[in-house]
């Protein structure tokens, strides 16, 4: 059984935002703009997106 896997990019700079969303983004393994991380589509992971939803996009892997 093959677990999802969703493509988490991420398109704006994360300068001038909250410290907690800076490491949230980090946590999604996120560096400079652009960069991508292929992760597994758990409920954690989408609470992480949801609260830096607008600094990043997501697709399916």
């Amino acid at each position: 059984m093959s677990e999802k896997k969703i493509k988490v990019t991420l398109v704006r700079s994360v300068i001038g935002t909250k410290q907690d969303h800076r490491a949230t983004v980090r946590g999604l393994g996120l560096g400079k703009v652009n960069s991508s991380r292929v992760l597994v589509d758990t409920p954690e992971v989408r609470g992480m997106i949801r609260k830096v939803d607008y600094l990043v996009s997501v697709s399916e892997a």
